[in-house]
């Protein structure tokens, strides 16, 4: 059974940081793009970050550059988030994703999704 586990949130202050990190387990995505997608109450979900299977390549929601980095470690089959600057419009539910080919901050075609992990920035 495939799937993406994301750990890392909590509670934290505005201006603070926090890492998220997603493990696969079931099969190897070494190859796919990875993403971050995230969901605030009341609001559709929306992109925050990608990565190639290489990490040669990046996007970023413009809400989140230079706050956020998306990395990855291949040999952990992990993507990871770190968040930077935390403001309170970043508190959401925060889902990774994997797609078979990157795309940058195109954000259909995620066929592999997480359960999602609380963020939540107080003032």
């Amino acid at each position: 059974q495939v799937q993406l586990v994301e750990s890392g949130g909590g509670l934290v202050q505005a201006g603070g940081s926090l890492r998220l990190s997603c493990a696969a387990s079931g099969r190897t995505f070494s190859k796919h793009a990875r993403g971050w997608f995230r969901q605030a109450p009341g609001k559709e979900r929306e992109f925050v970050a990608a990565i190639s299977w290489s990490g040669g390549s990046t996007a970023y929601a413009d809400s989140v550059k230079g706050r956020f980095t998306i990395s990855r470690d291949n040999a952990k089959n992990t993507v990871y988030l770190q968040m930077n600057s935390l403001k309170p419009e970043d508190t959401a539910v925060y889902y990774c994703a994997a797609r078979p080919t990157y795309t940058g901050s195109y954000p259909v075609g995620w066929d592999y999704w997480g359960q999602g992990t609380q963020v939540t920035v107080s003032s």
